[in-house]
């Protein structure tokens, strides 16, 4: 399995039951950081038993790999910098499009009070190292027909009124999360991610446990 975008390290495909579960059967033939991607999934997964909801075609569905090996290693003690990394990318892309947007914990991102991206992770491990990580990531571009049993969805399209192409948009998130995941080599780049996830993250009160 080969990415469609040698440069970014993507690929498409048409549909796929769940890209986190695409990832991890091809995991071995993957590069660092690459993607697998879905314009439709059929069984998309959301946290613990919930399901991922999004038209096909219209928003961005996918699973991207972290390995740590060398200066980005990571304890299991700091698996909250997958977290990290990943929500504080997202937040970046989306206030590079006008939108500034908050972390809720663990790792949901907000804008206001309505949810406009959802995160999976599951990582592998090893005598207390984090090997490998893969992150599914749900972000609402250009739904606008939600079920009635979604409390407070939003899409970036409801938020700026423009339409967005999900290759385009998946190549630009690529880059903002790259550059995040490279402030795993050094203690100032992990600080930072530490520092900056505690200034944007927020919790609902009396959220239920």
């Amino acid at each position: 399995m080969k990415p469609t975008d040698a440069g970014a390290h993507i690929l498409w495909l048409e549909t796929a039951d769940s890209t986190n579960s695409v990832l991890r059967r091809h995991i071995g033939s993957l590069d660092n950081l690459s993607i697998v991607a879905a314009r439709e999934q059929t069984a998309g997964r959301g946290q613990g038993t919930h399901t991922w909801f999004a038209t096909p075609g219209m928003n961005l569905t996918f699973s991207i790999l972290y390995r740590f090996t060398d200066a980005s290693a990571l304890a299991a003690s700091d698996a909250l910098l997958i977290t990290q990394l990943t929500t504080l990318a997202l937040r970046d892309f989306l206030s590079g499009h006008g939108v500034e947007a908050r972390i809720k914990w663990p790792n949901d991102i907000w804008v206001d009070r309505r949810k406009i991206c959802g995160i999976l992770i599951e990582n592998t491990l090893e005598a207390g190292m984090v090997l490998e990580s893969i992150v599914g990531i749900g972000l609402n571009l250009n739904e606008t027909g939600w079920p009635d049993a979604l409390p407070n969805p939003v899409s970036l399209h409801e938020l700026t009124g423009r339409n967005y192409d999900p290759a385009a948009e998946l190549v630009a998130l690529e880059r903002r999360i790259r550059r995040r995941f490279g402030q795993l080599a050094s203690s100032e780049g992990r600080n930072s991610l530490q520092e900056e996830f505690g200034k944007y993250m927020f919790r609902l009160p009396e959220e239920p446990k």
